[in-house]
């Protein structure tokens, strides 16, 4: 497959006809591995990585219980093809920026990545749309057994898996739930969040993970600790505690405001809709601001005329590397700032 097929359709990860969809984008989950006998990545000279990468990839490639699979040389690519699957969850900015051989192994679907030589020697993920963890974590173990067949993962009986960092040692897990929190933003109470975040050991990002910031009030919430505590009971206060509990904080905030509210919230989805509609230039962020709260208008049934899979289609449509690549040409960026005025009209009006 190659990348621009990728670049004009909708990630599905990304559906509107998924669990608790109007605030809860996509779950999923991400194991971190290393191969026994050899040095973790920030050791490895560029043999030792082009040798991890190859019995990898080779392993990987050979699963049938993954489907349809491609991979893709990181190292080799363009700056653009990078940034395409940054923006499309697939690679992390570590790995685009990251020097010597690497490299992703991406399911066709988007629901799977295998990242090689990122910070771990081999970074697992599984996706799902809405708040799926229980299916991204059945599928994820079933592939890192049959993974743990094919090579020998860096493991010690006392500590768990063996990683780079230590807050993935022992399982290894990274829970991850992509959730938008317009109402929570507009009432103020995004201080509480994060203060109780960090009590229960909870990490939350921006869109494009750590390091980013809350662009279109889109936020990524994690766990910070992985040793002494399974993987099941991880998934399991996520699906159960944590989870539906910030869902819950969300729909009464856009309760209060359609009570209390109500004409502020109307105009603010308004003018987000009026400037969408008729911009001759655009930026990536405000881009993503105006259409956060005009995805807010739509699930609150303040707008009819618009669906949601058009305005999820947007975000990802709107990139800066999704603007170019389907465009074909590299674009400066007041060129990008009015293709991406040109496509939000096209599709909104």
């Amino acid at each position: 497959m190659r990348l621009n097929e990728l670049s004009s359709r909708l990630s599905q990860w990304f559906c509107s006809e998924s669990p608790l969809s109007d605030i809860v984008i996509s779950s999923r989950i991400r194991l971190a591995r290393n191969l026994a006998g050899h040095k973790f990545i920030s050791r490895c000279d560029d043999r030792e990585k082009q040798e991890i990468l190859q019995t990898l990839k080779d392993a990987i490639l050979s699963l049938d219980l993954l489907g349809d699979i491609f991979f893709v040389d990181i190292a080799g690519g363009s700056g653009l093809e990078r940034d395409l699957l940054i923006e499309r969850q697939l690679i992390s900015r570590n790995l685009a920026a990251g020097k010597g051989p690497r490299g992703v192994v991406i399911a066709t679907n988007e629901l799977f990545a295998a990242q090689i030589n990122e910070e771990d020697h081999l970074r697992l993920a599984v996706f799902a749309a809405g708040l799926n963890l229980d299916k991204c974590w059945q599928r994820i173990n079933d592939i890192d057994d049959a993974i743990g067949r094919k090579i020998e993962y860096a493991f010690s009986p006392k500590l768990g898996f063996l990683t780079a960092c230590p807050t993935n040692l022992g399982s290894g897990i990274r829970v991850s739930v992509m959730v938008h929190l317009p109402g929570l933003k507009m009432t103020d109470q995004l201080k509480k969040l994060f203060e109780a975040a960090k009590d229960m050991n909870l990490a939350i990002r921006g869109l494009f993970g750590e390091g980013t910031e809350a662009v279109g009030d889109f936020f990524q919430i994690s766990n910070q600790v992985t040793l002494g505590i399974s993987e099941e009971k991880t998934v399991e206060d996520f699906m159960t505690l944590i989870i539906p509990k910030i869902v819950e904080y969300e729909r009464l905030a856009r309760d209060r405001l359609m009570v209390k509210d109500a004409n502020i919230l109307d105009d603010k989805i308004s003018r987000a809709l009026a400037l969408l509609k008729s911009a001759r230039l655009i930026s990536s962020h405000e881009a993503m601001f105006l259409l956060s709260n005009l995805r807010m208008g739509v699930n609150m049934g303040r707008i009819k005329e618009i669906s949601i899979d058009t305005i999820n289609e947007l975000f990802l449509l709107t990139q800066p590397a999704h603007l170019q690549i389907n465009k074909g040409q590299n674009l400066d960026p007041e060129q990008r700032d009015i293709l991406r005025a040109e496509t939000l009209r096209a599709k909104l009006n």
